[in-house]
């Protein structure tokens, strides 16, 4: 099974951004540490308990920091920006850590309605347009864009393009995924949807491309894992109650067994495996993207820790 790590950047307890910052690297050098595959930081805006506003900024010091990890955003909110300025960056990063970056993009908002207004002006015509820029996004990282009859590059030149994903919550981003020929993250700890009928549509109208011959998918969801139920259970009651990311209901845990659709699931490290894998098999997905909102910096590394402890093998043993 493949684990990654979503993290969205939290600023817990009153901390400094500086401190949150200092835990997202924290946090990708201990999943880089402990297997991850890949460690994805989201994009909001103006949002008081959030600190990451610019993911690729944030991602050129982790890569400094880190050297096999696969590094990417979770998701790049294209609406807000041109085309060009995303393949140039994302090229960059590329340039910078070859073979290791993922452009993952999404097409929420990211943030209240006057911070977009702020930020791009008009946001819903923004997402109307999507298409057209997802086009000239994969012209531009393919040295296929030209604007009026004049080809225009996006530098610089790296030795291995970015992995393109798109990230949503429904159909209709599954169905972006698909025509465009892009791997699809289904963020199930933000969804209401039926995740399984959603990775369903998009297999089925996948369109083959250049870039990926074959529909790759993940799943994004909540894990609260700790030594004890109770323990995870309290952690998890206290997660509902704060992190709460933009446009999604509260994550819902209980001591029951939770079912395929479940936005979040806590346990121990035994029966979260069991829980993934069915998960993993039911949904049929290639990779799991785990966010875990635990309060508290420390008791979400351990939470990490001890997921991989258990479902990720280790080489060096």
């Amino acid at each position: 099974m493949k684990l990654s790590v979503l993290d969205l950047v939290p600023v817990f307890g009153g901390a400094a951004h500086n401190k949150a910052l200092e835990q997202a690297r924290r946090l990708a050098q201990t999943a880089e540490r402990l297997g991850y595959s890949r460690y994805w930081v989201a994009e909001h805006h103006d949002l008081a308990g959030l600190a990451c506003t610019a993911p690729e900024v944030l991602l050129a010091h982790i890569g400094a920091v880190t050297t096999t990890i696969r590094l990417g955003s979770g998701a790049l909110l294209l609406p807000h920006y041109s085309p060009m300025k995303v393949a140039e960056s994302f090229r960059l990063l590329s340039t910078l850590y070859r073979d290791r970056i993922d452009l993952g993009i999404g097409r929420a908002p990211g943030g209240p309605a006057h911070a977009s207004m702020a930020l791009s002006g008009n946001f819903l015509e923004h997402v109307r347009r999507l298409p057209e820029s997802l086009q000239d996004l994969l012209d531009l990282l393919n040295d296929q864009y030209e604007l009026e009859g004049v080809p225009v590059r996006a530098r610089p030149f790296p030795d291995a393009a970015p992995e393109v994903w798109l990230l949503g919550t429904n159909r209709k981003s599954a169905a972006y995924a698909a025509q465009f020929g892009l791997g699809y993250v289904f963020g199930q700890f933000m969804s209401d949807s039926d995740g399984a009928a959603v990775l369903e549509s998009y297999r089925s109208a996948f369109q083959s491309a250049p870039w990926m011959s074959a529909p790759r998918t993940m799943i994004g969801i909540n894990v609260v894992c700790a030594e004890t139920v109770e323990e995870a259970e309290r952690l998890a009651a206290e997660a509902a109650s704060w992190f709460k990311p933009a446009g999604a209901s509260e994550p819902a845990s209980s001591s029951k067994e939770p079912s395929a659709g479940a936005k979040l699931l806590a346990g121990t490290p035994e029966r979260l495996a069991r829980l993934l894998k069915e998960l993993q098999q039911s949904y049929q997905a290639d990779e799991l993207m785990i966010v875990t909102p635990i309060t508290d910096y420390d008791k979400r590394i351990r939470s990490y820790e001890l997921l991989a402890a258990e479902l990720i093998p280790r080489h060096d043993e």
